[in-house]
């Protein structure tokens, strides 16, 4: 974005995705840390471009936003959007970039679970549309928002939980979980945990979903493929690939192994995938489409 921050090559390229069999399309969330535009404004773009597509967060920082702001943006997203508007959230990981951000927008990092875990409670309340006190990290008096969210009771919200404390958080509170890794065996054994503990707790299992986050790159030469996708970490977040690969769902490789690789995550329990492509997009996105039988087992 540092290069070409036009948002119009952005919106043809998920018209492009969309026409090709694509359901959904995504934007991520950073304000210094990894330089990028505004998710929310980006969606809203999205979504009034392309009518009928699904546009989601993957993953936004509710922590780093006031939650009144919040949830008034999102409920107008999800007007545009008609309904579609699903919220990947997160805490944010603990990288001295990220740390920097935090403090540079004013709010503490620290603290910042409780944080992110009482704004999405009053982004709920606001979009019930009725009057709203709250007395906690914010202050709200006979509050009401109008116009509340297309969808009632606003938005589904998807957590990036990792451990097993905010898997069951996710569990008992959200609509979804949807992590970035690390890999096929261990998403498999958390999801498990996921939907134990919102079977614990008395959630409808058909009213919750399990997305996964995967970053792939398709060459005849898979080595390329692998190196591919560690230039592209390095330079996104500014740390080695090694330890990014360590908590990241990443394959580099032939067609064939990158839709063994996406094939493993399904068997394992994602119902929704979210595909972030190195490389040739077009190749990328041309092939899963082709496969998309094989990838849905």
């Amino acid at each position: 974005m540092r290069e070409s921050p036009s948002v119009r090559p952005m919106i043809d390229a998920a018209k492009k995705a969309v026409d090709r069999g694509f359901d959904s399309i995504w934007a991520g969330d950073s304000l210094l840390a990894r330089p990028r535009h505004d998710p929310i404004t980006l969606l809203a773009g999205v979504a009034g471009a392309i009518p009928g597509i699904e546009v989601g967060t993957a993953v936004l920082l509710p922590a780093l936003r006031n939650p009144v702001v919040l949830a008034q943006q999102l409920a107008t997203v999800d007007q545009l959007a008609e309904g579609r508007l699903i919220v990947g959230a997160g805490i944010a990981p603990d990288t001295p970039g990220v740390r920097a951000e935090f403090a540079a927008a004013g709010v503490p990092f620290d603290g910042r679970v409780g944080r992110y875990m009482e704004g999405i409670r009053l982004c709920r309340a606001l979009w019930s549309g009725q009057p709203v006190d709250w007395e906690g990290r914010w202050s709200v008096e006979e509050g009401v928002l109008a116009p509340v969210p297309y969808r009632d009771g606003g938005p589904l919200i998807w957590s990036a939980a990792s451990v097993p404390q905010g898997i069951e958080r996710t569990a008992r509170n959200h609509d979804g979980w949807f992590p970035i890794g690390p890999d096929a065996a261990t998403f498999a054994q958390h999801n498990e945990a996921f939907r134990n503990a919102a079977t614990l707790a008395g959630r409808n299992l058909e009213d919750l979903t399990t997305a996964i986050y995967l970053t792939v790159s398709v060459m005849d030469n898979a080595e390329q493929a692998e190196a591919a996708i560690d230039t592209y970490l390095e330079g996104y977040y500014q740390a080695p690939a090694s330890a990014l690969r360590g908590y990241q769902a990443c394959r580099g490789g032939t067609g064939d192994q990158v839709v063994d690789f996406i094939r493993s995550f399904v068997e394992g329990g994602a119902q929704h995938v979210i595909i972030r492509c190195v490389g040739d997009h077009d190749a990328v996105q041309e092939l899963l489409c082709e496969r998309r039988d094989e990838l849905l087992g």
